[in-house]
């Protein structure tokens, strides 16, 4: 079972969502701005994919902040960002069978319909990692 993390409304969960749907692939949701996020979930996909693909710099969140809060990030930075605001975390972040993806792109998601196919990746583009 997968685990889909995001923001309801946002419409790149939705286009994630409807795909996912479509492609019959069982999964449970969790919204981290109505339920949050857990720091240690959070510093283990930092670990996984980077804290530079989970930030999301282009969101209004992001944007509107204080420029001395932007200036010097570094994991620990965004981490706590992060967990204040979880809508600065990328979405969708799709966790399980060993893997973790980052985002919306439907060449990757592929690998989750082919049910546990190890040539999926991470954000890093490497392949993910495998709990044996």
């Amino acid at each position: 079972m997968i685990t889909v993390y995001g923001i309801k409304n946002c419409a790149t969960m939705q286009k994630a969502r409807a795909w996912l749907d479509g492609h019959r692939i069982a999964y449970e949701f969790h919204d981290y701005k109505t339920a949050g996020i857990d720091r240690e979930r959070l510093v283990r996909w930092c670990a996984e994919a980077g804290w530079e693909a989970l930030l999301n710099r282009s969101g209004t969140t992001f944007r509107k902040l204080d420029e001395r809060q932007k200036v010097g990030l570094d994991e620990r930075k965004a981490v706590a960002l992060m967990l204040a605001q979880p809508s600065m975390i990328k979405r969708p972040v799709i966790e399980g069978d060993g893997r973790l993806v980052v985002g919306f792109d439907a060449e990757r998601y592929r690998g989750l319909a082919r049910g546990g196919s190890r040539a999926a990746q991470s954000a890093r583009g490497k392949p993910a990692r495998t709990q044996d």
